[in-house]
């Protein structure tokens, strides 16, 4: 756990790194399914083979929906937390496409915390997801997020 206190300290610090996650295409599947995003070039590996991935890739939204995970691996809450909650991106940008069967995870570093007050603490951070064994990030986010201690 992180103390409050402790927060200002950290800016501009990378303060974790997840596990690697496997991007296989049943995960690609399930995803598709889910949203109802089925383009060929996620879920279609012959049809993909033709492309300039030469097969299938993850949706970038996919890639997105990991961050959860690798920020319960990676960054620690705050002392105390109650909940956090989701708050938005300021930016979000993907670089690199995900071919199936590659591992992704998470690199964080603390951009800002705002005390914004009654227990809840705005933070900021620099989110770059990795593809293994490629030079280019999969994305680059900046995440918000609201973690609530009690008052």
């Amino acid at each position: 756990m992180t103390q409050a206190s402790e927060l200002q300290g950290l800016i501009g610090q990378e303060v974790g790194v997840s596990r690697w996650f496997v991007v296989d295409q049943a995960r690609i599947d399930a995803f598709a399914d889910c949203t109802e995003d089925r383009q060929f070039i996620h879920v279609d590996p012959e049809a993909a083979r033709a492309t300039p991935f030469g097969g299938t890739i993850a949706h970038g939204f996919l890639t997105l929906s990991l961050a959860s995970a690798m920020s319960y691996d990676a960054v620690r809450p705050l002392d105390g937390v109650v909940m956090g909650v989701n708050y938005g991106f300021d930016k979000l940008r993907f670089l690199t496409p995900v071919r199936a069967g590659r591992r992704v995870r998470g690199r964080f570093k603390l951009l800002s915390a705002e005390d914004k007050g009654c227990g809840r603490w705005l933070l900021k951070h620099e989110l770059i997801i990795e593809i293994d064994g490629e030079d280019k990030p999969a994305l680059v986010a900046e995440w918000l997020a609201m973690q609530m201690l009690p008052v």
